[in-house]
């Protein structure tokens, strides 16, 4: 007779990007944004139309992003789309974000091919740069501590005007992107049926996976996918 051996399992844990994507959301509804949810399979008018991302736009190219085979039909590159669904269906003054998988056709050590973003979008009366920055810095300070060292730096966005890139300093010195943002351009708030003589509104996106590797020292965004779990374990 074979001698049998006890067959022993860990217990599993939650991810650490799906960590971080509940610690964020959740600092972000308790200081009032709600979180809403849409669908990862878009529509091009959702992902790009009523965002004032012109056909001309390199990001609306095959080697950009991932088409299906139905036409005008798309993985979705920004969870903006869900904005965009929730500005066709109510009217200023609210506050939402959304989080869930975004696709892009990238892969390096600091892009992913399909990675988690956090977006938020704010619209009211009279929202300025000035009430945008004081978010982002609520933010981050609320993430990585109150003596986080960050930059803004003017960008460009066709769905926000002015618009910004913050970058925040890691351990090693060097500076890493964390989000973009900006003031929603007019056309967008018209596109959606928002009136933009009246409301204005700040946004910013969040990359989830990109604020896990500052706060765990990760060198290379890939080793959290690669299913290696010493690498998994620490977490």
């Amino acid at each position: 007779m074979s001698n049998k051996q006890d067959i022993t399992s860990s217990a599993g844990n939650i991810h650490v990007i799906n960590k971080v994507k509940s610690f964020i959301t959740n600092n972000l509804q308790q200081i009032g944004f709600t979180l809403i949810d849409g669908p990862e399979v878009e529509t091009e008018k959702n992902n790009f139309d009523l965002l004032n991302i012109k056909a001309s736009h390199p990001a609306r190219q095959m080697h950009d992003t991932f088409y299906t085979d139905i036409k005008n039909i798309l993985l979705r590159t920004h969870t903006s789309s869900v904005q965009v669904r929730a500005m066709l269906k109510e009217q200023p003054p609210f506050a939402h974000i959304s989080a869930g998988k975004v696709y892009r056709k990238d892969d390096d050590s600091t892009h992913l091919p399909m990675f988690q973003q956090i977006e938020g979008i704010l619209i009211d009366n009279d929202v300025n740069f000035s009430n945008l920055k004081d978010l982002i810095y609520l933010i981050l300070e609320s993430i990585f501590g109150t003596d986080v060292e960050l930059r803004f730096r003017p960008s460009y966005f066709p769905f926000t005007e002015p618009s910004a890139e913050v970058d925040i300093r890691s351990s090693d010195g060097s500076w890493l992107e964390i989000l973009g943002c900006g003031i929603i351009n007019p056309v967008v708030l018209d596109n959606c049926g928002i009136n933009s003589s009246k409301h204005s509104g700040l946004a910013f996106g969040i990359g989830v996976e990109r604020v896990a590797m500052l706060l765990h020292h990760v060198t290379d965004i890939r080793d959290f996918y690669k299913s290696n779990l010493d690498f998994l374990e620490q977490f």
